[in-house]
């Protein structure tokens, strides 16, 4: 393992995260101690690549060098220091090989997604729903002390590849009050299979995420679904078809996962101004890391 790449890319990670601290509502979690928790247990089960990574029993992803996975249930105890609730969907983290982004990969057993609609959905509409689905979300981030997240609108529309059953779309969000500075963007693809669907969600600041685009896009040809589990095993005969269609992953079923996430993205569009966070002492070396990136 690349002890100092890890070091660097988990510092970036966790130091992100921690700043969702702000957050929360005072007295209730000693959230330095729950970081630096997460921050040990991260760093004793990251495996960088290359490596072969299984992606629960549908599918497998190639790691590539440079890239590290952070497993289960480490992901998860990551997350939740930062305020996420838990998904059984989530099969992890993975960082990139630069520190300011990170992909969450997610299976979804919803059974066979029909793909009819795509070639005739109305953008618009999909962005309506979306914002609906937020402003329900808002309520659990009230519950939680933090300030409601607005939808500013399309980083990338949607878009559907019926060759590969690849879905991409990105969508630009903000805390409601913040400046121009701090909008955050959730960059979603997914690919769909027989039983259900693998998601990638990069998280990443807007202004950083041309140059994180390639990353989430090298992971997803690094990805294949096992044999017999492809989209095109589906047989109508016996496999569960799943109660929506693929417009539903753009807007009530993402919806309800946009909104944690993007607290992270909002942050993440912070790294110059955060060089503070290093007196945490979450990462040995966090320091000299914000200084080399301020240089």
């Amino acid at each position: 393992m690349n002890t100092a790449w890890t070091t660097r890319a988990a510092g970036a990670l966790l130091v992100s995260f921690a700043l969702t601290g702000a957050y929360a509502q005072p007295g209730k979690i000693d959230q330095e101690a729950e970081m630096k928790a997460a921050s040990a247990a991260v760093q004793a089960a990251m495996q960088s690549g290359p490596a072969e990574i299984p992606l629960g029993k549908q599918a497998r992803l190639k790691l590539p060098e440079g890239y590290a996975f952070i497993p289960q249930p480490q992901a998860d105890q990551l997350l939740k220091a930062m305020g996420n609730g838990e998904d059984p969907s989530r099969l992890g983290v993975i960082l990139p090989p630069e520190g300011d982004s990170f992909v969450v990969p997610r299976y979804i057993d919803a059974g066979y997604i029909k793909d009819d609609e795509a070639a005739d959905w109305n953008a618009d509409e999909l962005l309506s729903g979306i914002k609906e689905g937020t402003e329900e979300g808002n309520k659990e981030r009230q519950a939680r002390g933090m300030p409601d997240m607005e939808i500013v609108g399309w980083s990338q529309k949607p878009t559907y590849d019926k060759a590969t059953h690849r879905l991409v779309w990105a969508i630009e969000s903000k805390d409601k009050g913040a400046g121009n500075e701090e909008h955050g963007v959730n960059y979603n693809t997914y690919v769909l299979g027989r039983e259900g669907y693998l998601s990638m969600n990069l998280v990443s600041g807007l202004d950083s995420l041309p140059r994180n685009k390639p990353f989430v896009q090298t992971l997803l040809t690094q990805t294949s679904f096992n044999t017999g589990k492809t989209y095109a095993d589906f047989n109508a005969g016996t496999d569960k078809v799943a109660e929506y269609g693929i417009a539903a992953l753009v807007t009530g079923v993402a919806a309800k996962k946009l909104g944690l996430f993007a607290v992270i993205a909002a942050f993440l569009a912070k790294f110059a101004k955060i060089a503070l966070i290093a007196g945490f002492g979450l990462v040995a070396g966090l320091a000299k890391f914000f200084k080399r990136k301020d240089a």
